[in-house]
């Protein structure tokens, strides 16, 4: 029987996984440079932490989460989002008492069962961040100038900034008598999903990828249009404060986020590479001023965004993979292979990354195994050699090679490597 990977999950091989590492690090150096920390979450969790934040009538909580019954007969999903857990952790270990304002950042696997497409799997992986404690948009304005800014270190270029914003309970609540007298007459027209929304949370209708229902909510009313005062001028302060930075955005009254717990900001960044296909969104989050207190903690405004790290791979510019080799030491005869063993542990301890063949092949045969591992140097070690208490030092890029001692030989490396 050949067995095979599960549907819509993917194997990531030491040939991919450079880019991953640049993706990855990128966003540990941005993120720490804005003093963020980072924290880790159960893969599994209570299926109800999902089912109270995310929202009973999403797609995602109806559909496509992977949820079973452990022998304790508890309920059980592996986490389909980074946010709930987030939340979860703030409430459950006090944190709020620790410190005024939090700040995470997480990197891992999600699990959504959904239709497999290009860029989109059913294990995948998300990075995010979120902010607890700060109810200002200056901060809503810093934290989308810090995606524009990581999205740039890993050279995508061709990106758009969408704002909106939904309002708080009063504002939604407003809105919702709006938009529900607008959908009213086309209530037929819409598919069985959406008329069961128009009940649960009408505003789920404007995320619906149906075509005929995403045509009938392209026509709806702006929410824009039914803010209250200070949730206009929340989302005024966070247009100024782009502004200033300098952040180019553009304000789109038909954006909504396809989780229940968003209040007042929105953003979302799409990407124009061709690569992307017709699902261009890179990122999307906003705000989430209720979703502490409803779990259980204090009245907290909260912000955070995720974003699906197979998404930006496909926008990154492809790049020169780099080696994982530094040093392939040679062993010249089969009798040297122990002391070779020992050479490479030297080289190590040094800093290098090295690497061997200790079968005993042929001089020729290790030298071409070095260049397909695109290994810079070759260290050469032979019977004369360990007599002299030498290496022969190979560079391979310059096709030159040279005797060095043996105790000096990762101080002569290292500057061909820089």
């Amino acid at each position: 029987m050949s067995l095979r990977a599960v549907k819509g999950m993917k194997d990531i091989l030491p040939d991919e996984i450079s880019r991953w590492h640049r993706l990855e690090n990128a966003f540990r150096t941005r993120a720490e440079r804005y003093g963020f920390r980072e924290a880790r979450f159960p893969i599994v969790e209570p299926t109800a932490l999902f089912v109270r934040s995310i929202g009973e009538t999403t797609d995602i909580v109806e559909k496509e989460m992977y949820t079973f019954t452990d022998r304790g007969e508890k309920s059980l999903t592996l986490r389909p989002e980074g946010t709930a857990s987030s939340v979860r952790a703030y409430v459950q270990h006090n944190v709020q008492a620790k410190e005024p304002v939090t700040k995470w950042y997480y990197l891992g696997p999600m699990y959504r069962r959904e239709r497999p497409a290009k860029g989109r799997y059913r294990q995948f992986y998300q990075a995010g961040i979120e902010v607890f404690g700060d109810p200002g948009p200056y901060v809503d304005a810093e934290v989308i100038d810090m995606v524009v800014g990581f999205i740039s270190d890993l050279g995508i270029d061709e990106v758009e900034v969408l704002i909106n914003s939904i309002g708080g309970p009063d504002t939604r609540a407003r809105y919702r008598d709006a938009l529900l007298e607008y959908l009213g007459p086309f209530r037929a027209e819409l598919c069985p999903d959406c008329q069961r929304r128009m009940d649960a949370n009408p505003l789920r209708v404007l995320d619906c990828k149906v075509p005929r229902c995403a045509k009938i909510a392209s026509g709806a009313p702006s929410m824009l249009e039914h803010l209250t005062d200070d949730d206009r001028e929340h989302f005024d302060g966070l247009q100024q404060t782009l502004t200033r930075l300098g952040t180019p955005y553009r304000v789109d009254g038909s954006l909504v986020r396809g989780l229940d717990y968003y209040t007042r900001t929105l953003f979302e960044v799409l990407g124009k590479g061709e690569g992307l296909g017709a699902q261009n969104a890179l990122l999307g989050g906003g705000r989430y001023d209720q979703m502490v207190q409803s779990f259980g903690g204090p009245e907290t405004p909260a912000i955070g965004f995720a974003m699906g790290l197979e998404r930006l791979l496909m926008a990154m510019p492809e790049s020169v993979p780099r080696s994982h080799v530094d040093v392939f030491v040679v062993a010249a005869q089969p009798d040297v292979r122990a002391e070779a063993a020992l050479l490479g542990r030297e080289l190590r301890s040094a800093g290098l990354r090295v690497e061997s063949d200790l079968r005993g092949g042929s001089l020729k045969s290790q030298l071409r195994r070095a260049d397909k591992l695109n290994a810079r140097i070759a260290m050469i070690l032979g019977e004369s050699e360990i007599e002299n208490g030498v290496v022969q030092l190979k560079d391979l890029q310059q096709k030159t090679q040279t005797e060095v001692p043996r105790n000096e030989a990762a101080a002569h490396a290292k500057p061909l490597l820089a």
